[in-house]
């Protein structure tokens, strides 16, 4: 099966976090085709999550994990920590008091 391009993985994420009422935005803009994604959870009472996509090895399933949780601030220093390894990294912010990024919706692992 081909996998999407980050772009597209991107932009369809965004449109459906529109239809949701979700605000959501691009923070860093990583290459279009192989760049992995981070999404930010900011759900604006000074606490965030960070989400990585993975890869269960035994499965060659994907899932969206946790890679930090937390005060925001800190949060923001593991997604700069993890640009200066990797460049062509794309972060995606949401921002939802409920805590909503609908990252387990169907569709959305891959």
């Amino acid at each position: 099966m081909a996998r999407l391009t980050a772009r597209f993985w991107v932009d369809a994420y965004l449109a459906r976090l529109r239809l949701a009422d979700i605000p959501a935005f691009v923070v860093a803009h990583g290459d279009d085709t192989a760049g992995a994604v981070l999404v930010k959870l900011n759900t604006l009472d000074g606490k965030a999550h960070l989400f990585q996509r993975s890869v269960d090895l035994m499965t060659g399933e994907r899932a969206w994990v946790v890679l930090a949780g937390g005060d925001e601030a800190e949060v923001d220093a593991t997604i700069d920590r993890q640009r200066g390894f990797d460049p062509d990294l794309w972060v995606v912010e949401v921002e939802d008091r409920a805590g909503r990024h609908l990252l387990d919706a169907d569709g959305l692992g891959g």
